[in-house]
């Protein structure tokens, strides 16, 4: 959430925000008036328990007529105090309710727009030219069945549409991604977190998942659990309601989880493959910063990203994502998209996001500096989303009989093999 006092001392910021984001502008208002009516009816309920206190100690040493007529007046203060506590109470709810509403404010660089409103900020490798060497390049799919590395068509009989079987070479293949992000990541500090799948929903709500991304959480009703859908979730709720001490920040963590997406309002899109699943693994970047830090915490972790879609040798442009498009979490988001030749296309790969304070407050973790106790920020950035970096790799590095060749950063993770071959017919 943000800052009320931001809330307060400049609305028009906010206001401005919310507009860029597309959302509801009212809301401010709203909020503004909730958070006055809090401050007045807290004010209210101190004067007078402040009154009732002091008659308090008057009717001990009072006798006859005086005494009775304090214990009436008492009565009536009591009577009064119940009331503007309720009225407190109210207010506070409300204004909770509609903080948690709000996004985090964007950052002024970012480009104003929806998903198709992005700018290009670099753009890396060199795009293959399949026509000039003499084949037509297969998808992922088909060339993941040739190798027996996926299978879509048992994943659908035991599952349903968008889940999937990673078999042999593909097994093999996502183990040795994950060791190689994983060694990138401790390479940079990062400490190593297997993290829980299922969480409760104050993790959720704490992160901003159960507000615009709601529809794509699966809720296990009857426990009241969330299924994750990034190891940022866990990763972020690790030190909640904690105080940590600024002098130890950054606090850096790799977490490697499975991940749960419904893909609601995805009807109909990447429906062959593996590029857009219900179920698929992945490994996160998450950081806890000094404030003063947070911009550029996220330029490393954009650098840490570029870093190993360089390794994997994938062409691939860097986007600063614009406003509609950035989830009510993050004041700004840079995604890294790789080229994938049979959609002629850049498509997502990675992202990182620098959330600011706004799930540091939600959570309640701060960080003393001095004597001093603050929120500090929060930054998240995905560094290898398994299905779709198998995607980009059997793409991209594919040969004109079938063959993958393997980037030479996962040959120490795949007994040294320099070529995924097709299996004999």
């Amino acid at each position: 959430m943000i800052d009320l006092r931001l809330l307060r001392e400049d609305p028009d910021r906010v206001r401005a925000s919310q507009r860029a984001r597309g959302e509801d502008v009212a809301l401010v208002d709203a909020l503004l008036s909730a958070d006055e009516r809090r401050r007045s009816s807290g004010l209210r309920f101190d004067e007078l328990r402040s009154e009732q206190k002091s008659l308090g100690k008057l009717i001990p040493k009072a006798q006859g007529e005086e005494k009775a007529e304090l214990l009436k007046k008492t009565g009536v203060l009591a009577t009064a105090v119940k009331a503007a506590d309720a009225e407190q109470n109210e207010a506070d709810e409300e204004t909770k309710r509609l903080l948690l509403l709000l996004g985090n404010i964007v950052h002024t660089d970012v480009p104003v727009g929806g998903e198709e409103d992005f700018v290009v900020l670099e753009t890396h490798g060199t795009i293959r030219d399949f026509a000039a060497e003499g084949f037509e390049p297969k998808d992922h799919l088909e060339l993941g069945e040739s190798l027996g590395a996926i299978d879509v068509e048992r994943g659908a009989k035991v599952s349903g549409s968008r889940f999937y079987y990673l078999t042999g070479v593909g097994a093999l293949l996502e183990l040795a991604l994950v060791n190689a992000a994983i060694a990138q990541a401790m390479e940079a500090g990062f400490i190593p977190m297997l993290t829980p799948a299922l969480v409760r929903p104050r993790a959720m709500e704490g992160t901003g998942f159960l507000g615009q991304a709601a529809e794509n959480v699966y809720h296990l009703e009857k426990d009241d659990y969330y299924l994750v859908g990034t190891s940022e979730v866990p990763l972020a709720a690790y030190h909640m309601d904690e105080i940590l001490d600024a002098d130890k920040l950054p606090m850096r963590y790799a977490g490697f989880s499975p991940c749960f997406r419904r893909e609601a309002g995805t009807y109909g899109k990447d429906t062959r493959g593996i590029f857009r699943v219900h179920q698929f693994d992945k490994v996160e970047m998450f950081s806890y910063v000094h404030p003063d830090d947070a911009e550029a915490e996220h330029q490393r972790l954009l650098g840490w990203e570029k870093q190993w879609l360089t390794g994997l040798e994938l062409p691939f442009q860097v986007i600063d994502v614009a406003t509609g498009d950035l989830g009510s979490s993050a004041s700004r988001k840079f995604d890294c998209e790789a080229w994938i030749p049979t959609q002629g296309k850049y498509r997502e790969l990675t992202s990182a996001s620098n959330c600011d304070g706004f799930q540091a407050r939600r959570l309640s973790v701060r960080m003393r500096e001095g004597k001093k106790v603050q929120p500090l920020s929060t930054l998240n950035g995905t560094l290898c989303a398994v299905p779709r970096t198998i995607v980009a790799i059997l793409e991209n590095h594919q040969l004109a009989d079938g063959s993958v060749r393997v980037p030479e950063v996962l040959r120490p993770y795949l007994g040294g093999r320099t070529i995924l071959e097709p299996l004999a017919k």
